[in-house]
């Protein structure tokens, strides 16, 4: 081994039931790199790096450790070694502030035992300093963006002393300004002599940020790269074992009559806060209309208004001219609107259910599936034909949808929804956590109900997938639409502005519109 190897994990194997998440898989991390693991989803990358933090026990292989083989049994155990992850979905407390979320569960101690709170500020400073962030110690988690969040996960895995820092898709919710922010602060760490390994399904972050690539498909590691000898066409082939196309091809813009409008649309939340604070928009027949905004100002809010999941305080909603806002879920649905919801497993699935079982969720009283009793043979054969048509990579239509990868189950959650030829798609976060071949894949389904002549609503936190495939551009920002663009006319970096408030100020876009101007009929 190479005396700047800091990580080895060697034949690591991991079965879940009949998935084989991880088959022999190793892994090598030199000390002091920023060390990017990518593959499809189920490629088993999450899965070797819960086993590495001792969040899963492997079935088989061994884990070194400056050398030294260690067992790594436990979350407290990775932590004792040096180990630290911050997870995609944080894990704060948003009641407590930035010092308290900080030292949660290794509180500094006073001359009686009891919380030192003034030793928590005092640790929460110097960290703050050190890395240059822009937080009190004082402040709510609640208040903070989201960017200022994933840093205090950082600063988490730091006070507890981490050498080795697992990022799993570390931008998955940021805006390009907040990931810049983040990426110098994996650059600062590194020439502080932390090694850091990240997951990611966006190339073009392993391109800008890491050092080598490990690749990995169908649980195996199939290749390790130096990433300045690889371009992202080349590692997209890895990955998915084919070519990948990056941009989906579609037809001219031609819009149709209006299907969806919404105005002066109001809501609230749980606890009776605003969030929806007059809406205004129009998606039109082969139109597919991106809503770009940092998560929290209102999209939540706002797709459960337009699917009867959530009541409004005030405002109208209209499918095709008819007043619709009120109805059930049901009633929204047999009007030809079709949703895929942002939170794929706690919205989109019964985890526990079957393939074949979720692959007719929300269908399951039409009397192709029900009659005096639910039609066993042909809700299978309904879940055969959409494992084949849209490439769902299962063992058989009765696994669990719990046992599927992201991916899988993300494409099962289109599958179901786009086979239903809506007039009307609600899209929200679709290819989150989705590797690039799905991201293809989904991308190339929603352009083609587009070309057919339906309308989509996109919503979305990744100003890549906006901007590739939205024909209109409306920006989201304290439950209030306050630009619209035509494709075309604005960057990501303009985007960005105008979802962190400051786009009216910055912005010099031709295609901006305010928030006065983009309700009902503006197009």
């Amino acid at each position: 081994m190479r005396d700047d190897m800091l990580l080895e994990m060697i034949n690591i194997t991991k079965r879940f039931g009949p998935v084989l998440a991880n088959d022999r898989a190793n892994l090598q991390v030199r000390q002091g790199e920023i060390h990017a693991i990518v593959g499809e989803n189920g490629a088993g990358k999450s899965t070797l790096m819960k086993v590495l933090y001792g969040l899963i026990r492997p079935d088989d292989g061994t884990i070194r450790l400056r050398s030294r083989e260690v067992k790594i049994s436990n979350p407290g155990v990775a932590t004792q070694l040096g180990i630290g992850m911050v997870h995609q979905h944080f894990m704060l407390i948003s009641r407590l502030t930035v010092a308290e979320n900080l030292v949660l569960g290794l509180e500094p101690r006073g001359p009686l035992g009891t919380f030192d709170l003034r030793g928590a500020k005092r640790v929460t400073e110097e960290l703050v300093s050190s890395l240059g962030f822009q937080v009190g110690p004082q402040v709510l988690v609640e208040e903070l963006s989201v960017g200022a969040r994933q840093r205090l996960e950082i600063m988490k895995v730091l006070y507890r002393g981490a050498e080795l820092i697992v990022l799993d898709e570390p931008t998955a919710v940021l805006t390009p300004q907040e990931s810049a922010e983040l990426f110098r602060t994996m650059r600062a760490l590194k020439e502080e002599g932390k090694t850091i390994i990240f997951i990611t399904h966006r190339l073009s972050e392993v391109m800008e940020l890491s050092d080598r690539v490990t690749v990995m498909r169908q649980g195996r590691v199939v290749g390790v790269v130096e990433t300045a000898r690889i371009t992202p066409d080349q590692l997209a082939e890895m990955m998915v074992g084919r070519p990948v196309l990056w941009k989906v091809d579609k037809s001219p813009f031609q819009p149709g009559p209006v299907v969806l409008e919404v105005r002066d649309l109001h809501a609230v939340d749980v606890r009776g806060a605003p969030r929806l604070r007059g809406v205004h928009l129009a998606v039109r027949a082969g139109e597919i209309l991106g809503i770009a905004g940092v998560e929290g100002n209102g999209q939540t809010e706002l797709v459960e208004v337009l699917n009867g999941l959530r009541s409004a305080t005030a405002g109208q909603v209209f499918l095709r001219g008819r007043p619709v806002l009120g109805e059930s879920p049901r009633q929204i649905r047999e009007e030809g609107v079709a949703h895929i919801p942002e939170d794929r497993q706690n919205r989109g699935l019964l985890l526990d259910f079957s393939l074949s079982e979720n692959a007719m969720l929300g269908l399951q009283h039409r009397s192709q599936f029900s009659k005096s009793w639910l039609q066993t043979g042909a809700i299978r054969e309904h879940a055969k034909n959409l494992v084949e048509q849209f490439d769902i990579r299962a063992p058989n239509v009765q696994i669990k949808a719990r046992n599927l990868s992201g991916g899988n189950q993300q494409k099962l959650i289109v599958a179901r929804e786009v086979q239903q030829d809506p007039q009307l798609l609600i899209a929200s976060q679709p290819t989150r956590g989705v590797d690039v071949g799905s991201v293809e894949f989904i991308h190339r389904q929603l352009v083609d109900l587009r070309s057919r002549g339906k309308a989509i609503l996109l919503v979305s936190a990744d100003l890549e997938e906006i901007l590739g495939i939205s024909d209109t551009i409306a920006v989201i920002f304290r439950g209030k639409i306050v630009g619209q663009f035509q494709a075309g006319q604005v960057d990501e970096r303009t985007l960005g502005l105008w979802m962190m408030g400051q786009g009216a100020e910055s912005s010099s876009s031709p295609g901006a519109s305010n928030s006065e101007k983009v309700g009902g009929e503006v197009r």
